[in-house]
């Protein structure tokens, strides 16, 4: 099938790109044309290949479980292509389907050429994850005041429960309802540091171990093959920041063989205006102002 440059002006990711830019980008790209049931790519995998669905349809799976289908003219994972990021979702044609594609390392050498080309297409990008970021920002803000609402109810009922004559299910009902408000805390959520951003943390043995996620409470460590602390056990270490070192404490909450969850002792005034200051550099980078 032939793709036009008024079709693919339709896709945001190329729109205001020229008709002989856009010819000249399409020609960097092959043809394929594939079976029902073909696996484009899978979930955990690196992209290797920028893709363009022309015809038939493509669904995205997690698990068993299919999110979307696309249909043409669609772009299949173009933000992880080109980004590098890991693949979510397993990409598979449920029709007999064609799909225009280009290796990654082929799109990048094609932009490197190109700039007048690469310039609006990484335009269109921005403005697309731009777009993503303000709706997930709202999603997540109507989520949040779903939660407050939700807590607030909880703590209602649970005052109720306390207040009344205790049975063995108002007992039931009571420690299930305290638990999720606990669970629902904002001291449990954590954010993960950037790689721009990066964070570790230096053991008192001296070897380092990278930040996992964080917040000004909780550590979560990638864990070192030596054995670690058991669950209670003290620990402490050195929090390597971007711009500053700070001495951390703490006892030793869960540990995996993966990964250590550590709940911090309080920090002294300094060292924790430090601390806060970093996470609200990393919150920064998921909110838009």
């Amino acid at each position: 099938m032939q793709v036009s440059s008024s079709d693919l002006h339709a896709i945001p990711l190329f729109q205001n790109i020229t008709e002989a830019h856009l010819t000249e980008l399409m020609a960097a790209f092959e043809r394929l044309t594939l079976p029902a049931d073909h696996v484009l790519f899978e979930a955990g995998s690196v992209p290797e290949h920028f893709l363009l669905l022309v015809s038939g349809e493509v669904a995205l799976r997690e698990g068993n479980e299919t999110r979307f289908r696309l249909t043409p003219l669609a772009p299949i994972g173009e933000l992880g292509a080109v980004s590098g990021l890991v693949r979510s979702t397993t990409a598979v044609t449920t029709h007999p389907s064609e799909v225009y594609r280009i290796r990654v390392e082929a799109l990048r050498a094609f932009f490197e050429k190109h700039g007048d080309v690469a310039f609006p297409f990484y335009h269109n990008l921005v403005n697309v994850v731009a777009d993503k970021v303000r709706r997930d920002t709202r999603r997540v803000e109507a989520m949040r005041t779903n939660l407050i609402r939700t807590q607030k109810a909880m703590k209602r009922l649970v005052e109720q429960l306390l207040e009344a004559e205790e049975t063995p299910v108002s007992k039931s009902i009571c420690e299930t309802l305290e638990d999720l408000i606990e669970h629902n805390r904002r001291a449990h959520y954590l954010v993960e540091p950037a790689h721009t951003l990066k964070a570790s943390v230096r053991l008192d043995g001296g070897a380092v171990v990278p930040v996992l996620e964080m917040n000004d409470g909780i550590l979560h460590l990638a864990k070192k093959s030596t054995p670690a602390p058991l669950k209670g056990a003290h620990w402490s270490g050195v929090l390597i920041l971007p711009h500053a070192e700070v001495p951390v404490s703490g006892v030793i909450e869960s540990s995996s063989e993966t990964s250590l969850h550590i709940k911090l002792d309080l920090l002294i005034a300094d060292y924790a205006s430090v601390l806060q200051e970093y996470l609200t550099r990393l919150q920064m980078l998921d909110f838009v102002v």
